[in-house]
């Protein structure tokens, strides 16, 4: 799929310690606290409310406010290779951790160039990551 067609269905977290809900409203109980960057994929749409999902499962509602349109992946594989280009030919320059979550800046084939939070940046197999 192209990736501005699945970024029409994908919201990324905004801010720090966001919480996703049972019910669409501040009142319902929090399911998780998710941090700056995690994307999700978006399930419905209720008034300000985004009901979300993530490479597991549905999690709950958020509070569309809360959520950005800027694209990050998550690692979920154990671990990944950052490379300096897009394949496996290329220098490995560090490695991703599992639940690590990373801006995505482009993506070529099966490859994405992301960076992480320290601002480093380099190219990712996109099957290890889940995301935009």
């Amino acid at each position: 799929m192209p990736l501005a067609a699945q970024a029409a269905q994908f919201v990324s977290i905004k801010g720090n310690a966001v919480n996703v809900r049972a019910q669409p409203s501040t009142r319902a109980p929090v399911q998780w606290e998710l941090d700056s960057g995690y994307p999700l994929r978006v399930q419905q749409k209720q008034g300000r409310w985004l009901k979300v999902a993530d490479h597991e499962a549905t999690l709950g509602w958020v509070y569309a406010p809360l959520t950005t349109r800027t694209p990050h992946r998550i690692v979920t594989a154990s671990r990944a290779r950052l490379r300096a280009g897009p394949g496996t030919s290329h220098r490995i320059l560090a490695t991703l951790a599992g639940n690590e979550i990373v801006r995505t800046l482009a993506t070529r084939g099966s490859w994405a160039q992301v960076q992480r939070s320290s601002g480093q940046r380099g190219w990712v197999a996109t099957r290890l990551t889940w995301g935009w």
